[in-house]
């Protein structure tokens, strides 16, 4: 038992970027963020046990982040919609004119549907075709056309 925390220990430490990246693309809520990770972490650890190794482990890693955060998503869709507080007040908003355009991005891919923008957060997180294809439980070809539709839908927006 020892031997599996410490493995999974180190697994956070290597990936939590990755998880955290995963659950900020489904939400922009700091609370809703780390709620979302905080269930991947609970998910990973009750799969560790049964990863067979049949894939890499950023690969297992990015499945059970997002599977975690469709699951969540679905569940949010059920459930009676709450209004957030907000302060008037945002430390972290800059008004140059690169965080204008990479505001302007997120936005637009916030309009995508689930799917289509695990896809693109993946592709901007560098990941080839492959591990795409195989987070996301499709052909490699399957993602450069599903990505290619993206784009030109993104364009349109």
């Amino acid at each position: 038992m020892k031997q599996q925390e410490e493995l999974f220990a180190q697994l956070v430490r290597e990936h939590k970027s990755t998880i955290y990246t995963v659950c900020y693309m489904f939400s922009h809520d700091e609370d809703e963020v780390n709620d979302l990770f905080q269930e991947t972490l609970i998910n990973m650890w009750k799969g560790i046990g049964s990863f067979r190794e049949e894939s890499k482990v950023s690969t297992w890693i990015y499945r059970v982040a997002l599977n975690t955060c469709l699951l969540q998503e679905r569940k949010k869709k059920k459930e009676v919609k709450k209004v957030p507080l907000s302060m008037e007040v945002n430390f972290y908003e800059d008004n140059d004119a690169n965080s204008t355009q990479v505001r302007q991005l997120h936005q637009r891919i916030g309009r995508l549907g689930l799917v289509d923008r695990a896809l693109v957060m993946m592709w901007l997180e560098g990941m080839s075709y492959d591990e795409i294809g195989a987070v996301m439980g499709i052909s490699p070809q399957n993602v450069g056309v599903k990505l290619f539709r993206i784009k030109e839908q993104l364009k349109k927006l």
